[in-house]
């Protein structure tokens, strides 16, 4: 038998994406799953497969940045299975706007998202699954977690901020000898929508950028990114990289340091998507 029967494992941004492949993964290795997502459609339709492959699921519209419906969530959920084992706080959103032009209402969305719905999902879980007594955090980063693009200011600090406290929390854990281990994600470009459905600052050419990056850096599907999270979360890995991108980059980054901003302000100047009226 899998080391994920019958284990209880809560999913949030289960609508689609790495969420989804994520929720039918652990639905085939025998877990239970708390469910949720602010899109229901896309959340029935996960729903259903995972229950065509015999899973328990619980399911639950659920906006991660309202703090008070995260903690009435995490108790729902004990109160129907009993336990609570794992949490990946996976739901997120992604913004590509120029600081200078952007506003503060959309850095403030993409941090109330990317980075409060993290800290609500695990404060508001932390207590059940330290319980447990065999207990799992997994918080999604982002190669945007490892380096910083231009045009991604607010998404590279929601994503940074993720990592931090993900760490952080993972010393505490030990520190505190808790049965909770701790693993903090970090994707490359995944075939997902998240920039077909991203928010743009002024003047930025949405179309232009998502296609951009659908064609030229999303190289990992969503299955095969949650195939290596669960084999990390399984190897209790501190640190999970997806994609030969995040992998290669993240060697980049800590070999020449802070030099490697100048280059990709070279690079990125060259072929990224230039706003309206550069």
């Amino acid at each position: 038998m899998s080391e994920f029967a019958g284990k209880v494992v809560v999913v949030t941004g289960a609508g689609s994406g790495i969420g989804r492949a994520l929720a039918l993964n652990l639905a085939k290795r025998g877990a239970k799953l708390a469910l949720s997502d602010q899109n229901s459609v896309g959340l029935a339709e996960t729903v259903a497969q995972c229950k065509a492959l015999g899973a328990d699921v619980k399911s639950d519209h659920l906006d991660v940045t309202q703090r008070e419906a995260v903690l009435e969530y995490a108790d729902a959920v004990l109160a129907h299975f009993g336990k609570v084992n794992q949490v990946y706080n996976n739901a997120g959103i992604a913004y590509h706007g120029e600081f200078e032009k952007s506003e503060f209402k959309d850095i403030e969305r993409v941090m109330d998202v990317d980075f409060w719905g993290v800290v609500n999902g695990t404060k508001a879980f932390l207590p059940h699954i330290i319980a447990s007594g065999d207990g799992h955090v997994v918080n999604v980063s982002s190669l945007f977690g490892l380096l910083s693009m231009p045009g991604q200011s607010a998404y590279n600090s929601a994503k940074f901020a993720v990592r931090g406290f993900t760490e952080s929390l993972r010393e505490e854990m030990l520190i505190a000898k808790h049965p909770v281990k701790v693993t903090c994600v970090h994707p490359g470009g995944i075939k997902t929508a998240i920039a077909r459905n991203a928010i743009a600052g002024p003047g930025e050419d949405l179309a232009t950028f998502s296609q951009f990056f659908d064609q030229k850096l999303a190289r990992t599907s969503p299955e095969d990114a949650a195939a290596v999270i669960v084999n990390g979360v399984r190897k209790g890995k501190a640190r999970v990289l997806i994609g030969a991108d995040a992998k290669l980059l993240d060697a980049w980054v800590r070999l020449v340091g802070s030099g490697y901003q100048r280059v990709v302000a070279e690079i990125a100047g060259r072929v990224l998507p230039k706003p309206k009226g550069h």
